[in-house]
């Protein structure tokens, strides 16, 4: 009995002893238990603050990844933009490098268009004898039996021109015209200033009804006649409104009239044919009033007729033309006396040709004709003269500036035609011989050039002596052309 008391008072200090000594423990246990928990809290606000910070992160960097590729986009974008902008931009550079130069204009009447056009042109020159026409740039042949040499600077040959296009007539018919002056209508009086105040002068004056429906083209007012080689004209930079040849092989002149020019294959491809029929004022040199229709050649309206025929190729060219007139020597109410016979007859006919192979440049004609005083004809003469006479000329281009011309000009008045119609005591001039040789540079708008003029001329006064006189010309060329 007492050992189970003792027994049992053991157990129970024993229990108290382990339960003492597990208090603390229980308790550590628990601190631990809680310090664990607490941690582990910490430790989760850490990680949810982390995942948050993470995420937010991920969020900018998704909106930096998505401002980049839109950024790349708009660049890209411009990129293309400025590409198409810079192709565009050279096609159109390069489109308005190939075009043409617009010509200078500007606007008139509604519809209608002005283009001005022209050239300045000047002379400095030396010659060895006073020459028919003028010195300077409109010398043709040496004055028979003159002496003295004389030299100079000439300014006449500048000139300037009006064309208006844009007029519209009823159909197809559609206008245009032209204004052309130079200055070679003398100086403002005689003193000594003078010279230095050329006088304009109207050259041509017409105006154009066009139909291109069917290559129609009718021109009225002052033009050139159609014996003038206007296509073919020899190259010189010194005569140019006198060319190289007039009255020497070059004939024709300006006239009031109307001409009917006619393509002949008219939208056809390969050589281009044209037929052109005119009648132009009737002239002469007298009886009567030369600048009042009072004329041989004006009475009654009797006018030039002519006719041309034209082909052109692509670097040729040819013509063939004819002409003829009737003039009443008893000028106006016939009342002026008769020289040798009351009426002539002024015929030509004349062929002409250019051929440009290379480098060359040919071009020439030659006619034969009666009459022809009025056409600038038998050096001017007028009468019942029968002639004939013609141009050539070589041209070569060493370079696209630099380029030489030969020319050669002959006129072969019949002596005994000259001889009756000029009296006794006045000058018949007879054959004459004209040669050129020039030099000239072309570069853009503007051509210099050195030329050296000969002509040999012969002349009677009685019709059995005759006299040669020779003149030379030396130029310096300068021209502008606008």
């Amino acid at each position: 009995m007492v050992s189970r008391r003792l027994a049992g008072r053991y157990t129970a200090i024993a229990m108290g002893v382990a339960l003492a000594f597990s208090l603390p423990l229980a308790a550590h246990a628990a601190d631990q238990t809680t310090h664990k928990k607490s941690t582990e809290t910490a430790r989760e606000k850490q990680l949810e603050a982390r995942v948050d910070q993470l995420e937010q992160e991920l969020a900018e960097l998704k909106g930096m990844i998505q401002q980049q590729r839109s950024d790349t986009a708009q660049a890209q974008q411009t990129a293309v933009q400025a590409q198409q902008t810079a192709q565009a931009t050279q096609a159109q550079v390069q489109t308005v490098a190939a075009a043409p130069a617009p010509k200078p204009q500007f606007t008139t009447a509604p519809g209608m268009s002005v283009a001005l056009h022209g050239w300045v042109s000047a002379s400095a020159f030396s010659q060895s004898k006073n020459f028919t026409f003028g010195n300077g740039q409109n010398a043709e042949y040496p004055v028979p039996g003159s002496h003295g040499s004389l030299s100079g600077v000439d300014i006449r040959n500048t000139r300037f021109w009006l064309d208006f296009t844009g007029a519209k007539l009823s159909g197809d018919w559609i206008g245009g015209g032209r204004i052309e002056m130079d200055f070679f209508g003398g100086f403002n009086g005689t003193g000594a200033y003078a010279q230095q105040q050329a006088v304009p002068r109207l050259r041509q004056a017409y105006m154009d009804l066009i139909n291109p429906e069917t290559g129609s083209t009718v021109r009225i007012g002052q033009q050139w006649d159609l014996l003038f080689p206007i296509d073919m004209i020899p190259t010189s930079l010194s005569h140019i409104a006198f060319p190289l040849g007039f009255s020497t092989g070059v004939i024709g002149w300006r006239y009031p009239g109307v001409v009917w020019m006619q393509d002949l294959n008219h939208g056809s491809d390969g050589t281009k044919w044209r037929l052109d029929l005119a009648a132009f004022e009737g002239s002469w040199s007298g009886p009567g009033n030369n600048i009042n229709f009072g004329s041989a050649g004006s009475p009654g309206f009797r006018p030039q007729i002519e006719a041309r025929l034209h082909a052109q190729g692509s670097d040729w060219l040819a013509f063939a033309a004819g002409h003829y007139s009737r003039e009443d020597l008893r000028g106006v109410g016939d009342t002026s006396p008769a020289p040798i016979k009351s009426n002539i007859k002024s015929t030509a006919f004349e062929v002409g040709a250019s051929w440009k192979p290379g480098p060359w440049n040919l071009k020439g004609q030659i006619y034969t004709g009666n009459a022809l005083g009025q056409q600038f004809g038998a050096e001017s003469q007028f009468g019942d003269i029968q002639e004939t006479g013609g141009f050539v000329q070589v041209g070569y281009n060493f370079t696209k500036n630099w380029s030489v011309n030969a020319f050669y000009g002959m006129v072969n008045p019949d002596r005994d035609d000259v001889v009756r119609w000029i009296g006794q005591g006045s000058t018949g001039m007879l054959k004459n011989r004209q040669s050129a040789l020039s030099l000239q540079y072309a570069a853009g708008a503007y051509e210099l050039g050195v030329e050296v003029m000969h002509d040999k001329l012969d002349s009677t006064t009685n019709g059995q002596v005759t006299r040669t006189t020779s003149g030379n010309q030396v130029s310096l060329n300068g021209l502008y052309k606008f």
